[in-house]
């Protein structure tokens, strides 16, 4: 297993950047007209990819004039995944600087890539290696639409879930042997979703404090999953789920757009009130209300042909009727119903709350169990030795989703 570092971060004025490497660009025309009077670049060669497809990732690729040394992606979404992939394929730099804190895709080690098959669109996450830089300018960031500023807050909210499911998957003696459940690490992580509701609202303001808060979270959720090798203690069914709308979904929807809705969905299957996760993301400027209800039901309805084709690891969505009480409730209370119905959450249903799962029911009495993974002190620390379980069943780590174009000479 490859145990993949951060890529090096600083904080600067674009205008400081000196650069004299002959460097191929990946931009969009918007960002570029805003930001090009900021960098001075050594342009040789520039792209604006739109689109996440593979074909056009690899086309890129294999085109890149042989002067070039560098790649910097300036922006976001596909044009962060492109670089990752076209820097790793030509074993050049990447330095990527992001106009706002949307997702954690600029220090992850994969590319998300979108391919068609039968006339489906599947998300394929390809091994790059992380950027080697990552420069933040903050006037930058602040500057960034309310939506899209702090909408990375998705990727520490859906700790939860992952959290969830991953317990989930333990119980019932489905994860793979490489993906045991680790609960020191589900005591870090827990304590990054608990600080980032703290400061949900301070981020969806754009206060700089915040901002840091919500970039030093996403670098140490990262770095997690890095040290584990695969990402069950920060992604769910809520991912799953958005991966299998990629085909589905006609209307340009944001990353964050399409979690959201999601993230409240596997909450309540799962029996949590997901009230307060409602309010942290609305707080920080997440729209809840532009995943289409339709599509979800449609890809509810094939869920068992989704589930089989993609292999995802075990989560709830493997025990889950689509045409069930349970799955119509929490769709009306993740407000995805097709009907303007209103549900009472039932009993059992469990106050929102991030904990550690009841380890005697997962390991052997002999382990110690962890105080709750949420406290006024912040996650629980590990124990000595580190307690695993030992189970196996379960699936690889799947894929992600979208659209681009070629480069200018």
């Amino acid at each position: 297993m490859t145990v993949w570092s951060l890529p090096r971060v600083t904080f600067r004025e674009l205008s400081s950047i000196q650069e004299s490497r002959p460097i191929a660009l990946l931009t969009t025309d918007d960002v570029w007209a805003v930001l090009g009077s900021q960098l001075s670049l050594p342009v040789v060669i520039q792209a604006e990819p739109e689109r996440y497809s593979r074909d056009l990732f690899e086309y890129l690729a294999d085109h890149l004039p042989g002067p070039v040394e560098a790649i910097y992606a300036v922006g976001r979404g596909a044009v962060v995944q492109a670089a990752k992939l076209i820097a790793a394929q030509n074993n050049k730099p990447l330095i990527v600087v992001p106009t706002a804190l949307d997702s954690d895709a600029m220090l992850t080690s994969t590319a998300e890539t979108h391919e068609q098959s039968g006339g489906e669109t599947h998300v394929v996450h390809l091994e790059t290696g992380p950027a080697t830089e990552i420069v933040i300018d903050w006037a930058v960031i602040e500057s960034a639409p309310d939506d899209l500023r702090g909408a990375g807050i998705v990727d520490i909210l859906s700790i939860i879930t992952g959290l969830l499911d991953w317990r989930f998957a333990a119980r019932k003696g489905k994860n793979l042997s490489t993906q045991r459940f680790v609960p020191w690490a589900a005591g870090v992580v827990a304590g990054l979703a608990s600080q980032a509701i703290k400061s949900a609202a301070a981020i969806g303001q754009g206060q700089p404090e915040a901002l840091s808060t919500l970039l030093n979270l996403l670098m140490i959720n990262v770095q997690t999953s890095n040290l584990l090798g695969h990402v069950r203690a920060r992604q769910g069914g809520e991912h799953y789920l958005a991966q299998m709308l990629t085909g589905q979904i006609s209307s340009k929807l944001s990353y964050a757009e399409i979690i959201g809705p999601g993230l409240l969905f596997v909450a309540a299957l799962h029996g949590q009130d997901p009230a307060p996760l409602r309010d942290a993301l609305t707080s920080a400027g997440i729209k809840l209300d532009r995943l289409n209800a339709t599509d979800v039901r449609l890809t509810l309805n094939a869920l068992p042909i989704y589930l089989e084709e993609y292999g995802f690891p075990y989560s709830i969505l493997n025990t889950i009727d689509p045409a069930s009480e349970q799955v119509a409730q929490a769709l009306d209370t993740a407000g995805l119903a097709l009907e303007a119905e209103t549900w009472e959450l039932p009993e059992e249903t469990q106050p929102f709350e991030i904990e550690t799962p009841d380890i005697e029911e997962v390991l052997p009495a002999s382990e110690t169990p962890l105080v709750d993974m949420v406290s006024d002190t912040g996650p629980a620390q590990p124990t000595q030795e580190e307690p695993v379980l030992d189970d196996t069943g379960g699936a690889d780590e799947p894929p992600d989703v979208m659209d681009g174009t070629e480069f200018q000479g």
